[in-house]
């Protein structure tokens, strides 16, 4: 892509040319382009009745090579020609070659304006237009570029010891992100994948709180810091266990379990790393929704999918509000994934789930970290308020 100009480095008296023959070819072309078919361009014949005795080439087609001066060369990509005078002295004719030259005149500095000279001579020196003109330089924007991180990235994954919360803790350390891994009841399995991490070069540590304890999730985020010095990477993967029951028999301390642990924890581990992300200008939260939230309900879930659906729609309302400041908040929906969660639905359920899948499969939890690995990546910048459906084309909307 080419450089544009820059307004400051010009100065008056700054002048650039460029040399053009006049073929038979390029007065066609020329025509064709215009509609301008005057016999007098076109027909020899015609053209030695006339004063002029023979073709003469179209007045604009040397002038639009002025254009050619002023946006490739002086003041060159970036400018806009606004206004023309011109006299037309002597006539054109083919086999000519034409010396285009424009030089600045005047600046003005405010309204980023360019008053330059422009002249067209021929092989003989002769003038054969001559003029003024009036240029603008646009102000180009630079590439948006994510802010440079001095140090290494840190995200904290809640319920990263289950199957697709480790998924992405791996993940995204392969990608440099040093990773705090939340636990609560899961100590073991959450210690071996810190010593994995750390066995492949990466950074990490563990966490434990109980998400449903308003005071444990501060301490959460307070203990995050403490260990790796800050949070630029938050994804909400946390769900208690989930137990069936019908509507008629379900009691509102499980749907309330679901709300505190999946929504509230949520919104209050967002809130304590809103702050140092807009400080730094940049952030990434990632909520771990469900396809029920979607779909058709499952019997039993409902607990489990209002919570879902809830957590949706608070990556949505972030998005809004932290869009400014250059924190991307999206949701991540997967379909059924062949973790332990699905334990209890029989292998034959699972297996006509998947034939019925346009991808004949069930997920992996890479599936889904590799969902979140995007989103949390500088590729995914202009990327906010969307829910990134991973379900193999079971359900397309």
């Amino acid at each position: 892509m080419p450089v544009p100009a820059q307004f400051e480095s010009i100065s008056v008296g700054d002048s650039e040319s460029l040399v053009r023959r006049i073929t038979s070819a390029d007065v066609r072309k020329f025509a064709d382009l215009s509609g301008d078919v005057n016999p007098l361009h076109l027909d020899r014949d015609f053209a030695q009745q006339t004063a002029f005795q023979d073709v003469v080439v179209h007045g604009m087609l040397g002038v639009s090579f002025i254009s050619t001066v002023i946006g490739t060369k002086l003041p060159g990509p970036g400018a806009l020609w606004l206004s023309q005078n011109l006299e037309f002295r002597k006539p054109v004719r083919l086999g000519d070659e034409l010396t285009i030259r424009c030089t600045v005149l005047r600046k003005h500095e405010r309204e980023r304006l360019l008053d330059m000279e422009t002249s067209i001579t021929n092989q003989h020196g002769d003038v054969v237009v001559a003029g003024e003109g009036r240029v603008k330089m646009l102000r180009v924007a630079a590439p948006q570029e994510a802010p440079a991180s001095p140090e290494p990235r840190v995200a904290l994954v809640t319920g990263a010891a289950g199957g697709i919360g480790s998924a992405i803790c791996r993940r995204i350390s392969r990608a440099g992100l040093a990773i705090a891994i939340h636990c609560h009841r899961n100590q073991e399995q959450a210690d071996q994948l810190a010593a994995e991490i750390q066995a492949a070069g990466g950074r990490s540590c563990v966490v434990s709180a109980d998400l449903s304890r308003e005071e444990e999730v501060i301490s959460l985020y307070h203990g995050v810091k403490a260990a790796l010095g800050r949070v630029d990477v938050l994804v909400n993967n946390a769900s208690p266990p989930i137990r069936p029951h019908p509507l008629s028999g379900i009691a509102w301390a499980d749907c309330q379990r679901h709300l505190d642990v999946q929504v509230r924890a949520s919104l209050m581990l967002a809130q304590q790393c809103i702050p140092d992300m807009i400080a730094r200008g940049w952030g990434r939260i990632v909520n771990i929704s469900s396809q029920v939230a979607d779909a058709a309900p499952t019997p039993g879930w409902s607990a489990y999918a209002m919570a879902k659906a809830a957590l949706t729609m608070l990556a949505r309302g972030l998005a809004a509000e932290l869009g400014p400041h250059g924190i991307t908040v999206n949701s991540v929906s997967p379909g059924m994934t062949a973790t332990a969660m699905i334990g209890d639905i029989p292998e034959k359920l699972q297996m006509i789930t998947a034939r019925q899948l346009p991808l004949r499969r069930l997920a992996a939890p890479a599936d889904i970290a590799s969902a979140v690995a995007y989103l949390v990546s500088d590729e995914a910048a202009y990327v906010t308020g969307q829910t990134l459906r991973i379900n193999g084309g079971g359900l397309m909307l």
